[in-house]
């Protein structure tokens, strides 16, 4: 087992500190500005979708499919039940679709992934 004095460096050598020196280092500061992030990771809410006639749009889908999905779990009862499980599987997937491409659209997030093209979706 090595002991702090084995650490430092062996009999002849430097040790890596005593290496380096600043005026050789390769990690010169750069010339470039650092921009400040705000929130997580540059993520911030884009307000100009949101009040637009796009984003209105979305919130009001989500809006609806969630009041849909509400309305679809209070019945208690139900005889041929095969429509009523079609319904609540579309507003389920209306909610989570339309609630996933309102999070994308009002924080940015598909100008990172420019892959997909967005004015389909």
């Amino acid at each position: 087992m090595r002991n702090g004095d084995d650490l430092e460096g062996f009999d002849g050598e430097a040790s890596s500190a005593s290496m380096i020196s600043a005026a050789s280092s390769p990690y010169q500061p750069t010339t470039e500005p650092v921009s400040q992030r705000r929130g997580l990771g540059g993520l911030r809410c884009d307000r100009q979708y949101l009040r637009g006639a796009l984003g209105r749009m979305k919130v009001a889908e989500v809006v609806l499919a969630l009041t849909a999905f509400i309305c679809i779990e209070t019945i208690m009862e139900c005889s041929p039940c095969e429509g009523l499980y079609f319904f609540e599987f579309v507003s389920c997937s209306a909610l989570v679709v339309t609630g996933a491409l309102l999070l994308l659209f009002s924080l940015n997030l598909h100008t990172r992934i420019p892959q997909i093209n967005w004015n389909l979706t």
